[in-house]
């Protein structure tokens, strides 16, 4: 694999201003009503906890598939999607499999030592291949951050590489961490390292760093993948994860992707947020705006 991360640096005033001055466009009721139900269909619904049982992963599934009960979902307008995935630890992708059998739900699976990425190589490709047999559509894997800001970007690619063949036809969603990448020069380098690699997607943060999502990182990501596909032809995914937690912040990463790749990427295909509290954020807002009440929090169910 020829590695090529060359990259000119990255403007760091101007993607902020930018970032935050796309946080101000007006956003009008229908529009924002059809904003909140994209945002919905592009969830990975997200359970990472080491007290997660059996019970509590089928409990979400079956909000995965039914975001809103039928008797509140009948006073909105339309429709409410299902998300995109359920997200698990590799022991529960069985019983996420099983609960979402028959749906257009996906199974994604987090792996490679998931959240620090410090395992042997060979333990991360055994644990990609097991998390696919088990039924995983969608694998999630970090990158080894320390190798990265040391300097060793050609071990981060071959591990990328080799995740990447064990996933045979599951999708790789690769994890830059970019709250421990330091600054956007490293954001941009890493994303376009994993792109060559092999990522179907890149992924901002586990959720499990001190710093998560943030729209400047994100937008940087985006303009990586612009970039990428002008060079390329190929079209990556990109997940912000972690610290989206409101209808307006994902309104916000919606125009982002508009503004950095157009309508193409407005689409569960190729975006997704990692962001379970969003979910209800999200289901709050649209009741309100399709019946003029805000509905307490307390009907929605707590992931």
């Amino acid at each position: 694999m020829t590695l090529d991360i060359s990259q000119t640096t990255v403007d760091q005033v101007g993607i902020e201003e930018r970032a935050a001055s796309l946080a101000k466009r007006s956003i009008k009721k229908e529009t924002k009503i059809n904003g909140i139900k994209l945002a919905m269909s592009m969830i990975d619904l997200t359970t990472l906890e080491g007290k997660d049982s059996a019970g509590k992963v089928e409990a979400m599934c079956q909000k995965a598939i039914h975001p809103l009960d039928p008797s509140t979902e009948l006073r909105v307008n339309g429709h409410v999607p299902s998300v995109a995935a359920v997200c698990v630890y590799p022991n529960m992708v069985a019983v996420a499999k099983k609960a979402l059998a028959g749906t257009h739900v996906k199974v994604a699976s987090v792996a490679t030592g998931f959240p620090s990425g410090l395992t042997p190589l060979p333990i991360k490709i055994e644990e990609t291949k097991r998390v696919v047999d088990m039924g995983a559509d969608e694998v999630d894997m970090v990158i080894d951050r320390g190798a990265f800001l040391s300097g060793e970007f050609k071990k981060v690619a071959n591990e990328i590489a080799k995740v990447k063949e064990a996933c045979g036809l599951a999708h790789l969603k690769v994890i830059l961490e970019t709250g421990e990448l330091e600054t956007y020069d490293n954001v941009r380098k890493a994303s376009w390292l994993a792109m060559q690699a092999g990522a179907d997607f890149i992924k901002t943060s586990t959720g499990k760093a001190a710093v998560s999502a943030t729209p400047g990182v994100t937008l940087v990501m985006l303009e990586a993948i612009r970039d990428f596909w002008y060079k390329t032809g190929k079209r990556i995914g990109m997940k912000p994860a972690g610290g989206i937690r409101t209808s307006k912040q994902a309104m916000h990463y919606l125009v982002l992707v508009k503004e950095t790749l157009g309508d193409a990427w407005l689409s569960p295909d190729w975006f997704r947020f990692g962001a379970s509290t969003l979910t209800n954020d999200l289901l709050m807002q649209l009741v309100k705006e399709s019946t003029g009440r805000y509905q307490s929090l307390d009907y929605f169910t707590v992931d």
